[in-house]
């Protein structure tokens, strides 16, 4: 993987090795090659360049030495006019070295030319080098292509981005689930699953995944958006919040080859990404359901509040309604109850007139009672009288 940097807004970000030599191949193709037309060019100007100038200096130096050679020349036969010896002499010295000064500078250009040549080689040299560098990138570029284009490509999309989100799950991913998606039971399957959860256990954010791609040489091109109806479908049979299709389809396309593309305006919460942001879109997903853990406790907290206030005023409301119902029953009762107390009370009245005329009857009657004597009962009864009168006869015959 290789971090590249944005030159305008400075966001730095992480490709993989397709994308990097995708860059690479963008970056060094014809600017490439003109730039290092004009380097080779500008470097043999100015190899020549500083061979004239070598050259001219040389010329101009050895002409100015041979000037003062030849001043000290005609000064020595002036001179050895006067003496042939010394004049026969001072020339020879003077050819001499003259002669030697000569062969000095004349290896002295030599070696100069030689090092220019050697400089002029190991420049192009080394910018071949670098071209066939180039050459060779673009070569395993294509082996690479060539390799991926095959029917494993899926399968090798796959892969990679388990293997780059196993290199994270112990820091980045520690209670994360992220496993293939197997259960085919509603007809089809994604690729993986994603789901992360609380310290508590409670999941927060899931995601369904589908990694896509394709031969190179395969006639009818797909599109990215000919998977996001089965993708959406795959995400509601697994009960998952969001949905991203990670697609190397469509590689021109310049709406997917910026980021991370929202397609929530054909099917909510989904989105469809490159390989380089598979890690991105997961990481950005977690956060962002990890920001909204707060506000769904305190929503949660409120509506138990709201669900206790509510539960307290129902409860109060069948309290009062059960209290009204128990007064009125009570109310009816205690009514009925008085009534029957009042039908007692008259029917006792009723009694106590019938017995209080019973009682006067019973005391005009123990007032006749007392009233009643022998006298009054024989007074008009000589029968009655006359066994009256016997009565204390007999009753004394009896006793004797």
């Amino acid at each position: 993987m290789h971090e590249i940097r944005c030159p305008k807004c400075g966001t730095t970000f992480t490709i993989d090795e397709a994308g990097y030599a995708d860059i690479l191949k963008q970056v060094r193709d014809e600017a490439f090659d003109k730039a290092l037309h004009e380097r080779l060019e500008l470097a043999d100007q100015q190899r020549k360049a500083e061979v004239e100038i070598a050259e001219a200096r040389m010329r101009t130096t050895l002409t100015e030495e041979v000037g003062a050679k030849e001043s000290q020349i005609q000064q020595l036969k002036e001179q050895l006019k006067s003496a042939e010896v010394s004049k026969d002499l001072a020339v020879a010295t003077a050819l001499g070295d003259i002669k030697t000064e000569h062969e000095k500078l004349k290896v002295r250009l030599e070696a100069q030319e030689n090092a220019h040549k050697v400089n002029e080689a190991a420049l192009k040299q080394q910018y071949e080098t670098q071209i066939k560098d180039r050459d060779d990138a673009i070569e395993r570029l294509k082996d690479l292509k060539a390799r991926l284009s095959t029917k494993m490509i899926g399968e090798t999309l796959e892969q990679h981005c388990e293997i780059e989100f196993n290199k994270l799950r112990p820091t980045a991913f520690p209670t994360a689930y992220f496993e293939k998606d197997n259960d085919a039971s509603g007809g089809s399957k994604g690729d993986y699953v994603f789901r992360d959860s609380d310290p508590d256990g409670v999941e927060y954010i899931s995601i369904m995944f589908e990694m896509k791609n394709e031969m190179d040489t395969t006639t009818t091109k797909k599109k990215n958006e000919d998977f996001l109806k089965e993708l959406d479908k795959d995400r509601n049979e697994k009960n998952c919040e969001y949905a991203v299709l990670v697609s190397l389809l469509e590689p021109d396309n310049d709406l997917y080859n910026t980021g991370i593309v929202d397609m929530s305006y054909r099917y909510p919460k989904m989105y469809v990404v490159r390989p380089q942001f598979f890690i991105p879109i997961i990481t950005l997903l977690r956060n962002a359901a990890q920001g909204s853990m707060t506000y769904k406790s305190e929503l949660a907290r409120v509506k138990a509040q709201n669900i206790d206030i509510t539960n307290f005023e129902s409860e109060l409301e069948m309290f009062k309604t059960g209290f009204t119902r128990n007064y009125e029953l009570a109310s009816r009762q205690f009514q009925a109850s008085i009534d029957e107390i009042d039908k007692v009370i008259k029917g006792l009245e009723k009694v106590k007139a019938e017995l209080l005329k019973s009682g006067n009857n019973l005391r005009l009657a123990n007032d006749k009672l007392q009233d009643v004597s022998i006298k009054k009962l024989t007074r008009k009864n000589p029968t009655m009288a006359a066994k009256f009168a016997e009565l204390p006869a007999a009753i004394e015959a009896d006793e004797q």
